[in-house]
C-alpha cells in the first residue's frame, strides 16, 4: 500500500495550506458552501439514523452510531472535495509558520470561509432538515418517526446551546479539531480513496462519540433544532456556543496539529515552492512532490 512518512505528510500538509490561501475569493465561497453542507448532510444522517433509539438500553452505542456515520462529512469533504474551515485551521496556520503565506492571507482564507461554511450548513438546516420534513418539530404527533427525529435533534442542540458551561465548550472545541484535524492529516498521508476514508473514520468516530464540539457541525444542529421549535434557547444561546466552539476548534486544530507537526518535520527547513508540487492533498488542491513507499 502507497503511502506518504510524517516528514512527507508535514509537506503536503503546507503545501495544501498555501494554495487553499491562495484560491480567488468566489472559489472559497463555493467550496466553503459545500463544505458546510457536506458536515450538515452528515449531521442530518447521524439525527436520522439514531432517532428513538433509547439511551437506557443502547448506552454509548447510539453515540458511537453517530459517530460512525457523521465520518461521511469530512469524507465528502477530503474525497470530493470543499473547503472546511476546521481542516484549513492546520493546514493554513502550517503554510503560515513554513514562510509560504502571511498572517492576512490566513485572516481572509479563514473569514471567508467561515462564512461559506456557515450558509451551507444553515441551507441544508432550513431547507433540507425543516421544509424538507426530514426532521420533525415540536408539533410532530407521538410516536411518529418526525417527533423522534425532533427528540434526537433536540437532545444533541440543548446539550449543547444550554447543558455546556463556556469552559466546556471551549475544551471539548479543543479535543474535536486535534482529532478532526489528525483525520485530516493521515487522509494526506494516504495515496488511494479507501486509505483516505479509512484514515478518517476512526478519529470522527472518536471527537462524535465523546461528545465534542465542531463549529460547522454546530452550525447545523442548533439552527436547525431552533427552526424545529425547540425550546430552552434561542440565538444568543447558539452564537455563545459558536464563539467558543470556535475558539477551542483554533487551538485543537492550529496548535495541537499544525504547530506541532512544523515544530517536529518544517521547522528549520527551507520552504519549497508549491507551483512545483504533483500530487493531491485529497481536498481538490496540490500537494508535495510525491515520495512514496511501499509497504507489504
Amino acid at each position: 500500500m502507497a503511502y506518504k512518512t510524517p516528514d512527507q505528510i508535514a509537506v503536503a500538509a503546507a503545501a495544501a495550506g498555501e494554495k487553499k490561501a491562495h484560491l480567488p475569493i468566489p472559489k472559497m465561497l463555493v467550496g466553503g458552501f459545500l463544505a458546510g453542507a457536506y458536515i450538515a448532510f452528515a449531521g442530518l444522517l447521524a439525527v436520522d439514523v439514531t432517532a428513538g433509539l433509547d439511551p437506557a438500553l443502547w448506552g454509548g452505542v447510539t453515540t458511537l452510531l453517530t459517530g460512525a456515520v457523521f465520518s461521511m462529512g469530512l469524507v465528502l469533504v477530503i474525497v470530493a472535495g470543499s473547503e472546511l474551515l476546521t481542516g484549513n485551521m492546520a493546514l493554513v496556520p502550517m503554510a503560515v509558520l513554513h514562510k509560504r503565506i502571511t498572517i492576512g492571507r490566513l485572516g481572509l482564507n479563514w473569514t471567508v470561509i467561515l462564512l461559506a461554511n456557515l450558509l451551507g450548513a444553515l441551507f441544508v438546516a432550513y431547507v433540507l432538515a425543516i421544509q424538507a420534513g426530514v426532521v420533525g418539530t415540536a408539533g410532530s404527533p407521538e410516536g411518529s418517526t418526525a417527533a423522534a427525529t425532533y427528540e434526537r435533534l433536540s437532545a444533541i442542540a440543548t446539550g449543547k446551546a444550554v447543558t455546556e458551561s463556556n469552559g466546556t465548550i471551549f475544551l471539548r472545541a479543543i479535543g474535536c479539531n486535534w482529532l478532526v484535524c489528525l483525520g485530516v492529516w493521515m487522509a494526506l498521508a494516504a495515496e488511494d480513496i479507501a486509505g483516505k476514508v479509512l484514515a478518517i473514520f476512526f478519529p470522527i468516530t472518536a471527537f462524535v462519540a465523546l461528545g465534542f464540539d465542531h463549529i460547522v457541525a454546530n452550525m447545523f444542529f442548533l439552527p436547525a433544532a431552533h427552526w424545529a421549535g425547540t425550546p430552552g434557547f434561542g440565538w444568543g444561546d447558539i452564537l455563545r456556543n459558536w464563539l467558543f466552539a470556535g475558539m477551542g476548534n483554533v487551538v485543537g486544530g492550529s496548535v495541537f496539529v499544525g504547530l506541532a507537526y512544523w515544530f517536529l518535520y518544517l521547522r528549520g527547513a527551507p520552504a519549497t515552492p508549491a507551483t512545483t508540487a504533483g500530487t493531491s492533498d485529497g481536498s481538490g488542491t496540490s500537494g508535495a512532490p510525491r515520495q512514496e513507499q511501499r509497504k507489504g
